[in-house]
């Protein structure tokens, strides 16, 4: 049952992991009347929540093949724990952004748990376990947007503060810091010795960019930065939308129709997953054009889903119907989900034994997309707010393209082991001679 364990805990884990990366959302109403922000100064404070993300999921990725999950994935709870209690006591912005700035590293934790849970499970079950922990685990932003307004309203008058902002963000850092104990003392690394052993030894710096420069790894890299970079950068911003591009001043209303996104767009997560692992036990093709590679087919569909509904966001957005753009939400979050849990249904059967270093690279240069698509939205050039989703869409058809070029058969079969820098895998077993 250790495996279940395993499981569970870093499904909680990564859950609370999210929860509070993005438990500044639902509170940028007030915090942007104390600090004096504009609304593209929102914008950039929803961007700079995924700045560090990118090479702190690459080192993470790399530290839990060497040093085991449980411990690396602690520290950053505690940290991130400490740092969220400061912040709650912030009187300047400059420190507030800078604290903030700090515990929007959780995210990171996303692929210390892909790599615990790939340490359990066989290949033939990795696309369901890992959409299981990482569709629960995303499904923390929509538990954030509509837990905590509701617990800390904006008469919150509790222990500490009167600021209801303040005490949600001293509160979480006091969880995050008890749930790094827990994970510590009940965490194991791997389901073997044997297994751990071979991933600490494959955890070189040659062995990583071998892992990075492949063209499977990098395609999924450029898939993640439209779906899950997509994900990152809608959890920050729809509240900030809905409240202000349908004039829906309640804010726990705007945070309650920007969770239906998170909620789709988490726990939809194992369905992408479970259909990528039955696709490839059945050998069943669905598109035919890349027939044989059962995984890439069902990523390239979905993949075309995320496309399309952003496109049908902006044309629900122009309704004026907020109901409508909901729903449209819905759907660009559902498409998130399927295409999410279809990439790391491929992503740690790659290299089973440098599971962190392939999620470290794909996670965290799929973050990008959180980054440069909320400055997009709140861009001020544009015509209104609902213009910016067909930009973002427009942007991610050269990468469906690339994906397309990868997963034709006779490339998607070599996907693992051709690419640039290094040629030649150096975890595999040199030649032998009797000479």
């Amino acid at each position: 049952m250790t495996k279940y364990r395993t499981l569970l805990l870093a499904t909680i884990g990564f859950n609370f992991s999210f929860l509070i990366w993005f438990s500044f959302a639902p509170f940028t109403g007030p915090m942007a009347e104390e600090f004096g922000l504009s609304l593209a100064e929102i914008g950039i404070l929803a961007s700079a929540a995924i700045w560090l993300a990118p090479f702190g999921r690459i080192l993470t990725g790399w530290l839990s093949d060497k040093f085991g999950a449980p411990a690396v994935f602690a520290i950053v709870l505690g940290y991130v724990g400490v740092f969220s209690m400061a912040s709650a006591f912030a009187e300047s912005y400059t420190v507030f952004f800078v604290e903030r700035l700090i515990v929007a590293t959780a995210g990171i934790t996303f692929v210390i748990g892909i790599q615990h849970v790939s340490e359990w499970f066989e290949e033939e079950e990795l696309g369901t376990a890992e959409g299981i922990y990482a569709g629960v685990g995303n499904a923390g932003a929509a538990g954030g947007a509509l837990i905590l307004p509701r617990v800390f309203t904006t008469d919150w008058s509790g222990p500490l503060f009167s600021t209801n902002w303040r005490a949600a963000f001293f509160y979480t850092g006091v969880v995050s810091i008890l749930l790094a104990v827990a994970y510590y003392a009940l965490g194991e690394a791997a389901k073997s010795e044997e297994k751990r052993a071979a991933t600490a030894e494959g955890a070189s710096f040659r062995g990583w960019l071998f892992t990075a420069t492949r063209y499977g790894t990098v395609v999924l890299a450029l898939a993640y930065v439209m779906t899950f970079g997509l994900e990152l950068s809608m959890n920050g911003w729809l509240a900030t939308y809905y409240r202000e591009g349908f004039n829906t001043q309640n804010l726990t209303l705007a945070a309650t129709f920007a969770a239906t996104f998170s909620i789709a767009a988490g726990l939809l997560r194992p369905i992408g997953g479970y259909v990528s692992d039955r696709l490839a036990r059945a050998e069943r093709d669905i598109l035919p054009v890349f027939a044989g590679r059962y995984r890439e087919q069902w990523t390239f569909l979905t993949l075309c889903f995320v496309v399309v509904t952003m496109f049908g966001m902006t044309l629900a957005g122009l309704s004026g119907e907020v109901l409508l753009a909901v729903g449209a939400g819905f759907l660009v979050g559902m498409g998130c989900a399927f295409a999410e849990g279809a990439i790391f249904a491929q992503v740690p059967a790659m290299f089973p034994n440098s599971s962190g270093a392939v999620a470290g690279v794909v996670g965290g240069v799929g973050t990008v997309g959180g980054i440069v698509y909320p400055l997009v939205y709140a861009a001020p050039f544009l015509a209104n707010l609902h213009v910016g989703y067909a930009i973002v869409g427009a942007s991610m058809i050269p990468i469906v393209a690339i994906a397309g070029w990868v997963f034709r058969p006779h490339v998607a079969e070599r996907a693992n082991d051709d690419g640039w820098v290094v040629s030649t895998d150096p975890a595999a077993a040199p030649p032998t001679s009797d000479d």
